[in-house]
Order: structure tokens, then sequence, then C-alpha cells
């Protein structure tokens, strides 16, 4: 058994007859899949494409449920209000913060499954609160383990796209259901197959150095370190570089360490071809 207690997470409720239709034109799931009790990923993004604010959602009793960081709560709350006009919603923040996870154990009542470690293969349910375990690193270990990343440990807003950040893979974007704010930019980059950054996890033989170290292959930068759990951790590096550093047996580096990257085995995802002029370098 197995569970912690995430103090920086904290949670905005979405309620009233409209919820549905004011959510789905705004956010990049497709609520209309979304089951109950399932959490599943999620971003409202800029017109641009970019991350503006990540969470994770679930159907309540009224509405829906946003569960995201503690420092986006209050931010995500005035934009989803810009946007409310007249609509039949309400929109209100949970005063107290904090999200318990479990996992290697039977679903607690009232806990909702995480899809992001379905897809991985861990049943993790999520549920307000607080719970006997205080500590969040055997939780953080289990993330970095299958490449599932969380907003300004792993990435910045506003700097990252869905497809950075696997939410192409994990259903935390459609490209089935409508419109949706930069839901134009996301789509092309699905259809011309122009995403080139993606997570992987970063394993070394010595501990890793600090998060925000750069990652460099034969001089080149790829990305830097997210979360660091000893000598394994989560990066969203360039992969084409990857996979010519890979090709030509280049040296990847993090600071000091010599480290290797993989992409998680869950997503399906795989290096793209080396370029024949780089790989045969010397």
């Amino acid at each position: 058994m197995s569970s912690a207690f995430l103090i920086d997470r904290s949670l905005i409720r979405v309620s009233g007859t409209g919820a549905t239709d004011f959510l789905q034109n705004l956010i990049t799931p497709d609520l209309d899949s979304l089951p109950e009790g399932e959490a599943r990923a999620g971003a409202l993004l800029t017109p641009q494409g970019k991350i503006m604010f990540e969470f994770l959602i679930w159907r309540s009793d009224d509405g829906y449920v946003l569960e995201t960081g503690s420092d986006q709560q209050d931010q995500l709350l005035r934009r989803l209000t810009m946007y409310k006009l007249r609509a039949p919603v309400q929109l209100t923040a949970d005063e107290q913060p904090g999200v318990s996870v479990f996992w290697d154990e039977t679903a607690p009542a009232g806990a909702v499954k995480d899809s992001h470690f379905s897809k991985a293969g861990v049943d993790l349910y999520r549920m307000p609160g607080t719970s006997s375990a205080q500590d969040a690193s055997s939780y953080h270990q289990l993330r970095v383990a299958h490449g599932i990343v969380v907003a300004g440990l792993d990435y910045q807003l506003q700097d990252a796209f869905p497809h950075d950040v696997l939410m192409d893979v994990n259903e935390g974007v459609s490209f089935r259901k409508g419109c949706f704010v930069g839901q134009e930019v996301v789509s092309r980059m699905k259809h011309r197959g122009t995403a080139r950054r993606r997570v992987v996890t970063v394993t070394a033989d010595t501990d890793l150095p600090d998060s925000g170290t750069e990652i460099l292959a034969a001089g080149k930068p790829l990305g830097v370190l997210g979360t660091v759990c000893g000598k394994q951790g989560l990066a969203i590096i360039r992969t084409d570089r990857a996979a010519d550093a890979m090709a030509s047996d280049a040296d990847i580096t993090a600071g000091s360490a010599a480290v290797t990257v993989a992409l998680p085995a869950w997503s399906g995802l795989s290096f793209p071809a080396a370029d024949p002029a780089v790989s045969s370098e010397d």
C-alpha cells in the first residue's frame, strides 16, 4: 500500500447546467468521452497553441473538478471567469489545498483513477484531502519512472505545446471534437507530424545533477533536466537531435554525467530516423 499527500495541488469546481458546453469549447480534452471516476489530463492553451494552464479534470455530482498546481489556481480561475460571460456556470476555488494519491491498493471511496498512470499500467487514484503519508518523494519517483510530467517541475507554462508533454497520446487533447482555444495550431502539428520535443526519462550510472541542468549531445542542447530522483529524471528534449546523437554514438551528458534517454514505453512513440548527414560524421 502506497500513498502521498501533494500539498502543492489545488481544486477548482465548475458546476451548473452549462458546465459541459462551457469547458468543451475552451479546454483540450473531450468531455463527452470522459467516463465517471476517471481523471484525465487537460490544458487551457494560448491562441498560439502553448499550454497556459495544465490540470487534471474529472466529473463531479454537479459538474467537474479541475485539479491544478496551487500556483496556478487563482490565475486559472480568473481566466475561466473571463470566458464565462453569461453562461449558466458557477466557478469556485477550494480554499483548502492538497490532494492525496494512492497506488498499489484498492481505490478509496470517492477517489478517481488517474488515466496518466493507467496508460503506464499503474492503478493510481486521487482525491481531495490529506492522507497519512505526508512525504511525496515516492510519488515523484513513480512519475519519473513512467515519464509523467508536471508544469513548474518539468516545464514552464507558456513554453510547451501539448505534444511536448505527451497530451496527444494520453487523451489530454482531442483532435476530433470541435474548436477550442489553440486548436488550429495543435491540429496542424498533429497532421503534419511536426512535434520535435518529447518527454523522456533520463538515466545515469551516478546521481544526476540538479533540475535545470542542460542536457547536451555533441555540443548541441537537447533540453534541461526537470524532476530528478537520484539516478533517474525527466526532461523534454529535441528528439531529432537525440536520434542523431545515438546514431553516431555521440555522448549525451547532463553536467558531468553521461546519460541515456528513453521515450516512455506507454507512449508508443519512437525516436525519428537520424539525419544521415549528421550520423555519418566522426
